[in-house]
């Protein structure tokens, strides 16, 4: 599933080609789009309803949070800004920008028209995404989606607050690994660059924050803050075809990636193999020399 440097290589994008456009007309070819993998049972009158509220709506600009994007729709700035529409990309979800008429891919599932003779799609080939308008409300420090009010801080906007995150870290009697993909806690980060953030860091991925130290913790967010923006400057990971920004366009980190999918293979730092295991049902890879397990007295 993109993470926060993939996500925000996409809404970079669309930002450019969006932001002060109108959405003069919408379509939604595959209703399914509109709920969330587990609300797949649409209402007829959900797309007459979508396509009304996104008709006319000035586009302020793309924002996100963590894994989330969103179009804030309103007039004049972001902060009045009422109503948004949702973006979630899910595991193979695009926002592709074209020109009217040109061919139209098989899994495009829905489509903005805009008054600046461009279309924004939405391309998923396994509808895992979804869009749909929400209410803008505040949480933590900004407007967003009414259903990512939840959602904390990512480490790349500014009402982040890393003592706060470190202090909420502390308390965690779970691994690391698995209190790094806590979104409440702090966004953005998925299976990628945490196993790549601890490797960074020198930390175990089964290491217990509340038994660690906290500049070792310090570590940890400093690394996953360092490895995302790493990302970021050459548009994020891809592994496959379904990860694109706006135009098409790859991303490139998966050439930098030091553990992450290389289980097996040898350390680049000392050669040691690397180990794959399971954290909280998500394959985690480490360095067991660089990485030592932990011991508590």
């Amino acid at each position: 599933m993109p993470e926060l440097p993939e996500v925000e290589s996409v809404r970079r994008g669309v930002d450019e080609w969006t932001a002060g456009t109108t959405i003069t007309g919408a379509e939604v070819a595959d209703p399914r789009i509109l709920g969330t993998t587990s609300q797949r049972r649409i209402d007829p009158s959900a797309v007459s309803g979508f396509v009304s509220a996104v008709t006319g709506a000035h586009i302020l600009g793309a924002e996100r949070r963590g894994k989330f994007m969103w179009l804030s729709l309103g007039e004049g700035t972001a902060s009045s800004a009422e109503l948004g529409i949702l973006v979630h990309l899910g595991m193979s979800g695009q926002l592709r920008i074209h020109t009217p008429g040109e061919e139209i891919h098989r899994h495009t599932r829905a489509i903005l028209h805009l008054d600046s003779e461009r279309e924004l799609r939405f391309v998923d080939q396994r509808i895992f995404g979804h869009i749909g308008v929400q209410p803008l409300v505040h949480g933590y420090g900004r407007l967003v989606p009414a259903s990512a009010v939840h959602i904390a801080a990512d480490p790349l906007e500014p009402a982040f607050d890393p003592e706060r995150v470190v202090t909420e870290l502390a308390k965690k009697r779970t691994a690391i690994k698995a209190a790094l993909l806590d979104q409440t806690l702090i966004s953005g980060i998925g299976n990628i660059y945490a196993d790549e953030a601890l490797f960074r860091a020198g930390v175990h991925p089964l290491a217990v924050p509340a038994r660690t130290r906290k500049s070792r913790l310090v570590e940890v967010l400093e690394s996953a803050t360092k490895v995302m923006s790493d990302a970021l400057a050459v548009g994020g990971t891809s592994f496959d075809a379904l990860y694109v920004n706006v135009n098409g366009e790859s991303g490139y980190f998966d050439r930098a990636l030091l553990v992450y999918g290389r289980g097996g293979q040898e350390c680049v730092r000392c050669g040691t193999e690397i180990v794959k295991i399971t954290v909280g049902g998500r394959g985690t890879h480490f360095c067991p020399n660089c990485q030592k397990p932990p011991r508590y007295r």
